[in-house]
């Protein structure tokens, strides 16, 4: 039964391919009747029309349509499970897509991956720069970086953590000699505040530590609440408030004194960098070798 499954898939997926029974025929060098015959088999297992014939081409169902789908994700697990028993040889090839932060991939994960083609290159690298939830086994990604989210994670998926990013608070030096340095938490509230905005519109509250070591939060009063880290590192450079920001983010506006740390015993951890992929894409040597690139990643 399974192994009728299998065989019934590929005249599917090449008909749909080729466009006709005809084309799918030349291609799998079977007879056109065969290959009909089969996709008809096909959907009278699963009771369900795939494909509407005319004369002239082929067309998927909506029922179709999701089944390719699919058939397409199972024809490349079936690939990679062969490339990985076959992997005798060590050299990583073949496409390999990562998905990064927007700032962070640019900052800490770019001077990674320079390196990394120059070392292989027979792996096609297509990287995606989005700061939203991205499903790995959905969008077809190898590996992900990800700054937060949910630490729980399904069993299908790897997860390697590099880190937490400090928070601290800072300022131009521009701002500073016009409205004066705060010295204390209470004196830093009354300062001008340049938020974060979230997508719901709701604003990420600033992050304290108590004498007692536990972290507290506090939603205040802002001048500015901007949607993204850059507008919000212009705005901050710029000398029109303070803002809590990661170091990570912060390290060279700090080294080339745009920018001053204030309240430097206030440096509590935020979010966590992790890594993840799919747990059965861990023995192909391409996604092995970018996670061993990815281990000199760095959040603080």
């Amino acid at each position: 039964m399974h192994d009728q499954r299998l065989k019934d898939i590929v005249p599917f997926v090449a008909s749909v391919e080729g466009g006709s029974f005809a084309a799918a025929a030349e291609r799998l060098h079977l007879t056109g009747s065969a290959v009909s015959k089969s996709v008809t088999r096909l959907e009278t297992r699963l009771g369900s029309r795939l494909l509407e014939r005319t004369t002239r081409s082929l067309k998927l169902t909506d029922a179709g349509n999701a089944y390719y789908q699919t058939c397409l994700r199972i024809m490349e697990e079936l690939a990679e499970a062969e490339a990985v028993l076959a992997a005798q040889r060590t050299i990583p090839s073949g496409r390999l897509r990562l998905a990064v932060p927007n700032t962070y991939g640019r900052l800490g994960v770019m001077p990674l991956l320079i390196p990394f083609c120059h070392q292989h290159p027979d792996v096609e690298l297509n990287l995606t720069f989005s700061d939203r939830f991205i499903d790995l086994f959905d969008e077809g990604i190898d590996v992900a970086v990800r700054i937060g989210g949910s630490p729980d994670l399904p069993a299908s998926l790897g997860c390697r953590q590099m880190g937490r990013e400090r928070m601290v608070f800072c300022a131009s030096p521009d701002y500073l000699a016009r409205v004066g340095r705060p010295t204390s938490e209470a004196e830093l509230l009354q300062h001008q505040a340049i938020m974060y905005e979230r997508v719901d519109g709701s604003t990420k509250p600033w992050l304290f530590t108590t004498e007692d070591g536990y972290p507290h939060w506090r939603n205040l009063p802002h001048r500015m609440a901007l949607g993204d880290v850059d507008a919000q590192m212009q705005a901050l450079c710029a000398g029109l408030g303070v803002a809590q920001m990661p170091s990570w983010l912060v390290r060279e506006p700090l080294a080339r004194g745009e920018l001053e740390i204030i309240l430097p015993e206030q440096q509590p951890d935020g979010l966590a960098l992790t890594l993840i992929w799919p747990r059965r894409k861990q023995l192909l040597p391409k996604v092995d070798a970018l996670l061993a690139a990815l281990e000199g990643l760095q959040i603080r």
